[in-house]
């Protein structure tokens, strides 16, 4: 027996998600009216609806900065897309600011993983290997990634959770942005600057 979707459900569901409504409406369908599956369908398509996208060109964005209370810590940070009419968008706006609060706040040092040098890798590898002596062999690696894993999510700022929803990372909230707005966005580049350091 099959769940009959009403235009409530759908509406309720679209609010949630930001999902168009003719999404939501076959995601409610797929999920036989169960919003919480039907919230992970939509989030699966927005994984590859944004996986789609990412090779497009990001030629326009724009430029957000945030000075902390007290004037101790400034951001400024570059986040691109593919038309000047989304770097108006509010919702666009409002993550360039958030991404300032999370640099402001977690301090990354790079962006995304394959802007950590391969010498700072090497190095970290060597001392998490330093620190699992005496383990479970069959263990090791394991740990070591662990390690690793560790260490990215405090230095990329697309691997750090994101400080308004620790639950995701600023990656995850990044393939929303790019699913409901629906074109591709990248973070170019970022700085951060701190009193005294």
């Amino acid at each position: 027996m099959s769940t009959i979707i009403t235009t409530q459900m759908v509406g309720d569901l679209r609010e949630k998600t930001g999902a168009g409504l003719l999404d939501c409406k076959k995601a409610l369908t797929e999920a036989n009216g169960n919003v919480e599956a039907a919230i992970v369908i939509l989030r699966k398509k927005g994984v590859a609806s944004a996986a789609k996208k990412a090779e497009r060109a990001t030629r326009e964005g724009l430029i957000e900065s945030y000075i902390h209370v007290g004037g101790k810590v400034g951001v400024m940070v570059e986040v691109n897309c593919e038309t000047d009419f989304v770097a108006r968008n509010d919702e666009f706006k409002a993550f360039c600011r958030d991404l300032c609060l999370q640099i402001a706040a977690a301090n990354p040092t790079f962006v995304r993983r394959e802007d950590v040098p391969e010498a700072d890798v090497a190095k970290e590898r060597e001392i998490a290997t330093a620190q699992v002596q005496g383990k479970p062999p069959a263990a090791l690696q394991r740990i070591i990634e662990g390690k690793l894993e560790k260490y990215y999510s405090t230095v990329c700022l697309l691997d750090q959770p994101f400080v308004k929803q620790p639950e995701k990372t600023v990656k995850d909230i990044l393939t929303e942005k790019v699913a409901k707005i629906g074109e591709n966005i990248q973070v170019r580049r970022f700085i951060r600057y701190q009193l005294g350091a």
